[in-house]
């Protein structure tokens, strides 16, 4: 039977337990001690090993970080979404020891770009903004160099194509016009027929002038 004054050691541990520790013999209470270091030094070694996965965790990502910091940085490329992309693996058998094409084994949503370079891409891995913002037609400044997406513009962004969009219809007629009657019909030649009889152009195998250099 313990005194009162060994009874507050014992007033936080289950009755049932204080009576196994009673009934136990010195050796084996040295032992039960023994075995208790021995857990705990263990524990103390994976506290250890595991505040050091953590550091190198947080390392990695305060690196990723500055990375994508960095990428991030204006000026971006400029690139308009063609089309998104429902991606499934491919499950052909590969080899032992073969080469295995990462790509081919991604699954999910993929993405065709067009540069304002004029050049098309396809992205396996679309970037920074999750695909279900992105839609055909959606302006992003991609990083020059991977092409990754990295943020989404909005429409205006791009000033080339805001100085060539129409706001409203023009009111001015070619006879407003004096003096230029050649470099109209040049413009009416090369612009206008193309978009008002598209269907003669492709019928006859002409392919349309992307412009015109009209002088005066």
């Amino acid at each position: 039977m313990t005194s009162a004054i060994e009874r507050p050691i014992w007033d936080d541990v289950d009755e049932a337990m204080v009576d196994e520790v009673m009934r136990m013999s010195t050796e084996e209470l040295t032992s039960r001690a023994r075995l208790l270091d021995s857990e705990i030094r263990f524990m103390q070694s994976e506290l250890k090993h595991v505040s050091h996965e953590i550091n190198t965790k947080q390392t990695k990502v305060k690196d990723s970080k500055s990375k994508i910091k960095m990428n991030k940085a204006l000026p971006y490329l400029v690139a308009t979404v063609v089309e998104l992309l429902n991606v499934e693996p491919q499950e052909d058998e590969v080899e032992e020891g073969a080469n295995v094409d990462l790509d081919s084994q991604r699954k999910g949503k993929c993405a065709v770009i067009k540069t304002s370079t004029r050049q098309t891409y396809f992205l396996p891995v679309i970037g920074l903004v999750p695909p279900e913002e992105l839609k055909p037609g959606d302006l992003v400044g991609v990083h020059k160099d991977s092409y990754l997406i990295l943020e989404k513009l909005p429409p205006e962004f791009d000033s080339r194509v805001k100085a060539m969009e129409v706001d409203e219809r023009p009111t001015e007629r070619y006879s407003d016009i004096g003096g230029l009657d050649k470099q109209i019909q040049e413009l009416i030649e090369a612009v206008v027929l193309p978009m008002t009889h598209r269907d003669r152009f492709e019928a006859l195998g002409i392919q349309p002038q992307k412009a015109s250099y009209c002088t005066v």
